[in-house]
């Protein structure tokens, strides 16, 4: 069976271990506990050569405290606006939140694989994503919605526990009229909330795929990722037309400590964007 080829990591376009200095610019609560930061590089140069793709991840690096690969949740259109979603779960993100405008931070990046974007190109796309899963993939929407004429019908299906955990609520409306379905769920609703009750994989059966034509791709839990693409699957996607962002004990982001080998692969160098095709054979592996 051939293997749809995967976009290869991209080489940083800053030195990959040195850190530059940046600045918080601003703070946004999106939910108890999660926070998107914008940052700007303090030298302009950098500021200027500075460009990522969708899917793709920095390192944030506070001295004397420790390192942390942080997606990167903003407009790749708009790489000087440089936004990370974080949840204050470690040490590190937990010193990360106690950040104030003005205060500085080092970041290296951007690091690993990419979404294949390129090969969504004239397709359908399905989107999935569970909690913190969806800043990932925020890039992505950006980038649909810049180009949406090259994109068949885009889906979103996004879910949280609680309808107080949902991120970027405030976008929902513009992705709508760009030309994206959005549909969403929560395991526990409130008063407030009339939507659907569940989980992100039950949202398929609001979704018509016409299989051959699908991508689908998908962030957030692992275990949540591995039934979106069943589902998937059981509508007809083949295997190498579903791509996942894995993120599992990143520490260096090139590959030499081996903290975040995952059967052959490094998932820092070689993802954290991979075909579920590749994949497949190692998700049985418990994330130690």
């Amino acid at each position: 069976m051939t293997t749809a080829a995967m976009p290869p990591p991209t080489v940083p376009v800053l030195a990959p271990f040195h850190p530059h200095c940046a600045r918080v610019v601003s703070i946004r609560q999106e939910s108890p506990g999660i926070a998107t930061y914008e940052l700007t590089f303090d030298d302009v140069a950098t500021r200027g050569r500075y460009r990522f793709s969708p899917g793709q991840f920095n390192m944030l690096y506070l001295p004397g405290i420790g390192e942390s690969a942080i997606s990167i949740s903003s407009d790749p259109h708009r790489p000087e606006r440089l936004l990370h979603t974080i949840r204050a779960v470690g040490n590190v993100t937990r010193a990360l939140a106690r950040k104030r405008p003005g205060d500085q931070v080092l970041l290296r990046g951007p690091f690993g694989s990419s979404w294949p974007v390129d090969e969504c190109r004239g397709r359908d796309v399905v989107i999935a994503a569970g909690g913190v899963g969806l800043p990932p993939l925020r890039p992505l929407l950006y980038d649909v919605v810049h180009r949406r004429d090259q994109f068949g019908r885009v889906t979103l299906l996004y879910g949280a526990r609680t309808p107080g955990d949902l991120l970027f609520t405030r976008e929902y409306d513009a992705w709508r009229k760009a030309g994206i379905d959005v549909e969403m769920t929560v395991d526990i609703g409130d008063e407030s909330w009339n939507g659907h009750i569940g989980v992100v994989p039950s949202l398929f059966d609001r979704v018509t795929l016409d299989a051959p034509q699908t991508r689908v791709l998908t962030g957030g839990p692992e275990i949540m990722m591995r039934f979106v693409i069943y589902e998937a699957l059981n509508r007809g996607v083949r295997p190498r037309d579903a791509y996942l962002s894995l993120e599992r004990n990143m520490n260096c982001a090139v590959g030499f400590c081996g903290h975040c080998q995952l059967g052959p692969t490094f998932i820092c160098k070689d993802g954290p964007v991979f075909s579920y095709e590749r994949m497949e054979p190692f998700l049985r592996v418990e994330d130690f």
